[in-house]
């Protein structure tokens, strides 16, 4: 993991999302996928939108958007949004 800084902006904003983001960060850590469907065994609704990977959270009601480098083992976070604002689509952009 690069830096949970984006999830701990979304999370002071949106306090219901703090408990789910952190069980995905702890989940996240401990795991070593070497590519996306060894990544969906552990995630089974993780989705791959062009090159991110997509996770819903907290049962569906957010979506994180990450760039995973396998070979590194190294999570970059780009967004995490309400499933609203995931459904807008702006971060496609």
């Amino acid at each position: 993991m690069i830096s949970k800084r984006t999830l701990k902006e979304f999370w002071e904003s949106h306090p219901e999302a703090n408990s789910p983001l952190m069980a995905w960060l702890a989940v996240v850590k401990h795991i070593s996928p070497r590519n996306p469907a060894e990544l969906r065994t552990v995630f089974g609704s993780v989705d791959s939108v062009r090159a991110f990977a997509v996770f819903n959270i907290g049962g569906n009601k957010f979506r994180l958007i990450a760039g995973i480098d396998y070979r590194c083992q190294v999570v970059y976070i780009k967004y995490v949004l309400t499933h609203k604002a995931y459904d807008e689509g702006k971060w496609k952009l």
